[in-house]
């Protein structure tokens, strides 16, 4: 099971369990992933989740409500204390799209939203149960009411564009990326705009500290510079300030807390 984007992933199953769920085949094209989290803390100290966001959109449900979380921009922190649950829907990028009621999804970015707010009445049915079988499925039979007939050929084509960022060259510029997909950069951007929530170059550098986490959790990192090279930063000094602007430490303390479990 992948956690690419949790920070300090072996807290996973000692601090919370974390479960993941393909979607069915035919909300493939819009949905990454269920997952369902549950934790508990009751006589034990509270515990900070933080996470490293995807340029993905969710749907959450929790005990006090459904809601829309747009992109976050900045790393997410969860206080988990006593007894709790939470059960998600991932969409990939550009998959909320079709439910956002025509509005540009960079109007969600960094915000949350009542679920009703954006699909309907409806959606207070999620409210109902506390069940994750019967959320999960809740869920899937709202957004199948909500999914277009025809599919839009653009959803296709900012998938294949954020699938060729993770696959691209870590120095690639985002005028190469547009150009492969023929593409001007401002069409690019405000593709990203629309359906991502977020512009390209955030993207692209986003993948870059997902990597450089990932390689730091499973201890490869041998020299500061070339690590910092190889991720396609200028020099470590960039690097150092990315990672700490969003992860809330430099890159050597966060081994350092990673090394001591």
């Amino acid at each position: 099971m992948s956690t690419r984007g949790i920070l300090r992933p072996g807290a996973v199953g000692e601090m919370f369990t974390l479960e993941r769920r393909a979607p069915p085949a035919d909300l493939a094209a819009v949905i990454d992933s269920h997952w369902l989290v549950r934790w508990d803390r009751r006589g034990q100290p509270a515990y900070e989740s933080a996470v490293m966001p995807h340029p993905a959109l969710h749907l959450v449900v929790e005990p006090d409500g459904a809601r829309v979380y747009g992109v976050a921009r900045r790393r997410f922190v969860r206080r988990l204390e006593g007894a709790g649950w939470g059960v998600g829907t991932k969409f990939l990028p550009g998959g909320f799209a079709p439910f956002a009621r025509g509005t540009p999804v960079s109007q969600l970015t960094d915000r949350r939203v009542p679920a009703a707010d954006l699909l309907g009445d409806e959606a207070h049915v999620l409210e109902a149960t506390q069940d994750a079988d019967q959320l999960v499925s809740a869920v899937q039979e709202l957004l199948r009411a909500r999914l277009p007939a025809e599919p839009d050929p653009r959803i296709a084509l900012v998938q294949a564009v954020v699938a060729d960022i993770q696959l691209s060259p870590p120095d690639e510029s985002v005028a190469d990326l547009a150009a492969r997909h023929h593409l001007s950069v401002r069409t690019l951007q405000r593709l990203f705009a629309q359906y991502v929530g977020v512009g390209p170059k955030w993207v692209m550098q986003r993948y870059r500290l997902h990597d450089a986490i990932e390689r730091l959790d499973r201890r490869r990192r041998q020299d500061w510079t070339r690590f910092a090279l190889d991720l396609g930063y200028y020099d470590h000094a960039h690097f150092v300030r990315d990672f700490r602007a969003l992860v809330g430490r430099s890159p050597a303390e966060y081994e350092l807390q990673t090394l001591a479990g």
